[in-house]
């Protein structure tokens, strides 16, 4: 777990399927006055080894130890999976005043991994709530037979034209401002079609970059890495451009 003190806004932040903590977000993010936490939430001690029937209240517990600090707006920035995990999450803990998703899905997915009990099949859902799973939508039969690196976007395209009724983010639900951040040529999964399914549940700020990938940049952090399994899309450029873009919009929801 990583905290940075700042001032009156405070923000959670959650890393994607790496379940890495996130410090030098963190970092940016209390240059600018936030009270900012990440911490690992699948992976650790007591805690599914993969992304399996999370509990929510893992996060819930995040929130406490930022309200403890004495900030007077709770606000929850996560990627990718973290990016599911934060607007699942602000559906259901009222105390949510902001969330920011950066390459969000619109629905809930299976499991990306095993459980608790070392399983991971048959699938499940990502997560959990009061100690029931959530509806989700499951992944096709069949994976991607090339790469790598490997694009898994037709992949979540194939598995969101199946998704059950039931698995989507009931975003209509939180009070929250709803920040959502999406790249074009995204090619871990359609964030961008996400971003505008989401839209339409609840209004929030759509910021979006045709040229840019899965993993945006905000200012001050470094491009990412390529990586010799997956194909994320997008250019350093693009992703730092859509990060720029994103930036006013992101201050502004973490404002009190």
């Amino acid at each position: 777990m990583a905290v940075v003190q700042g001032a009156e806004a405070g923000v959670l932040v959650l890393a994607g399927s790496s379940g890495r903590i996130d410090a030098d977000r963190c970092d940016v993010l209390a240059r600018h006055g936030v009270t900012a936490m990440s911490m690992r939430w699948f992976g650790g001690p007591g805690q599914p080894p993969g992304i399996c029937e999370v509990p929510l209240e893992t996060f819930v517990a995040g929130l406490d130890l930022l309200a403890g600090t004495g900030v007077s707006r709770l606000a929850v920035l996560g990627v990718s999976k973290g990016a599911e995990a934060a607007l699942t999450l602000a559906c259901l803990e009222p105390r949510v005043d902001a969330v920011i998703a950066l390459s969000p899905s619109s629905v809930v997915w299976a499991n990306v991994g095993p459980g608790l009990d070392g399983a991971a099949h048959p699938q499940r859902s990502s997560w959990t709530w009061r100690g029931e799973p959530l509806p989700f939508a499951p992944y096709p039969a069949e994976w991607p037979d090339h790469g790598p690196p490997t694009s898994f976007r037709a992949f979540y395209e194939r598995g969101l034209a199946a998704a059950p009724p039931e698995a989507a983010i009931p975003l209509e639900r939180t009070r929250a401002d709803v920040v959502l951040v999406a790249g074009a040529d995204d090619q871990m999964w359609p964030s961008l079609t996400f971003a505008g399914a989401l839209a339409r549940r609840r209004e929030a700020r759509v910021v979006s970059h045709p040229a840019a990938g899965h993993r945006p940049r905000l200012p001050g952090e470094p491009p990412a890495q390529p990586s010799p399994s997956y194909l994320y899309g997008g250019s350093a450029a693009a992703d730092a451009a859509l990060g720029a873009s994103a930036w006013p919009h992101i201050l502004a929801a973490l404002s009190p």
